[in-house]
């Protein structure tokens, strides 16, 4: 039986596991925290819709479902040429036929960064962020600033989606409190048009939401640096504010850039479109010489460098189907067949954007684009869909065909 090696346990790591476990392989999982975060259904921690534990899935208890081995451990460094992957506890791993890298990203860190807080950052602040929208509405007033950043070395590392959707459940919260009027709540992003890779259908939408929730833009400006009270932009205007969630674009995994690893100019590591590394086209490590473990490491989820439409997104379900197709890739190879899957055709952009009355669904391939209000509906779709992806991925409910 062949052994594989999964870097990270969020969705692509996971899945990968999952999927290779049913194709009867031996499978080690490292991840660096006991549970798997939803991280899509977090944006109600900090309007207290949802608790902390209802966004973690024991890690443990997916291995008891899977029947993969375990490591909870992080990732001191990683080296293609020996083969080999190190633990922050000292321990070596080299003994595996594939390795997978699903690590994710780090994030890029503006000045001042510490002055914010991010909804997609570490799970811990979405209950920091609780914290200070309570105080807030304790308080009774305020300044609200949201807003995420770019990449401008690859524009798929950018994630505004959760921070559109939280900015829209705490203001339907302020809302329901009945002192949405006492706070000033504006989004900012260094874009001309935020949201703009969802199609023009969806960003003129989102406009009218804007407008008639009396919800202030402030786009179009780099941002030089976060303070306590307030945002600095490159023409020095200040944006005060009371509380800012900012969302940094995504960085090249500090591991893998001083790894051997071949990346992109963002140090996201260079795949295929089967999900297999590019050391080069010939085959040879980054520094000329011969691979001694040529094609068996492969990178999903947002560790990877995607290419393809400027309009690309790194998603989950993008990270679940690079796994699902890795894992067919694996085993195809092992068969001696050739009928390998890429992940090109399958990149769009999906999501369910929940507003906390309510959601939009939003899709966009090369084809089409376009966004459907769901009142009411929509939000209680994205709660039973959290609700799937729990027990899906526990095995205590059939998976839907796709997803």
């Amino acid at each position: 039986m062949k052994s594989v090696l999964i870097l990270g346990g969020g969705f692509a790591g996971i899945d990968a596991a999952i999927h290779l476990k049913k194709e009867n392989y031996n499978v080690t999982l490292v991840t660096d925290r006991d549970y798997f975060y939803i991280y899509p259904t977090s944006i109600w921690i900090p309007t207290g819709e949802s608790k902390f534990e209802d966004v973690c899935v024991d890690i443990r208890e997916l291995r008891k479902a899977h029947g993969f081995h375990l490591i909870v451990d992080s990732v001191k460094s990683i080296s293609a040429k020996k083969g080999e992957v190190v633990l922050d506890s000292g321990k070596v791993l080299n003994e595996y036929d594939y390795l997978i890298l699903a690590m994710g990203a780090s994030k890029m860190k503006p000045e001042g960064i510490e002055h914010t807080l991010s909804i997609c950052g570490a799970p811990e602040q979405s209950l920091e962020i609780k914290k200070k929208v309570d105080e807030l509405i304790e308080k009774g007033s305020g300044k609200i600033c949201f807003g995420f950043g770019g990449n401008p070395n690859d524009s798929s590392a950018v994630r505004g989606g959760p921070g559109f959707e939280l900015f829209f459940n705490i203001h339907n919260l302020l809302k329901k409190k009945g002192i949405r009027d006492k706070f000033e709540m504006t989004f900012f992003a260094p874009m001309d048009q935020p949201g703009k890779r969802m199609g023009e259908k969806a960003l003129s939408m989102m406009d009218k939401m804007f407008e008639m929730s009396n919800l202030k833009q402030h786009f179009g400006k780099k941002i030089t640096r976060f303070e306590e009270d307030g945002i600095v932009f490159e023409d020095d205007f200040k944006l005060e504010s009371d509380f800012t969630m900012f969302i940094p674009a995504g960085d090249g995994h500090d591991v893998i850039k001083n790894s051997d690893l071949p990346v992109n100019e963002a140090g996201f590591v260079k795949i295929d479109d089967h999900g297999a590394v590019k050391f080069s086209d010939k085959d040879t490590f980054c520094d000329g010489e011969d691979m001694s473990r040529p094609h068996n490491i492969y990178a999903i989820g947002d560790i990877a460098a995607l290419e393809g439409y400027d309009w690309r997104a790194k998603q989950g379900h993008i990270a679940e189907v690079m796994a699902k197709n890795v894992v067919h890739n694996i085993k195809e190879k092992d068969n001696g067949g050739s009928s390998f899957l890429g992940y090109y055709e399958h990149l769009n952009i999906l999501c369910v954007m929940d507003t906390g009355d309510g959601a939009a669904f939003v899709y966009r391939d090369d084809k089409k684009a376009f966004m459907i209000p769901m009142p009411i509906v929509g939000h209680w779709l994205k709660k039973a869909w959290g609700y799937y992806c729990r027990y899906s991925k526990l095995g205590k409910i059939p998976r839907i065909p796709g997803m």
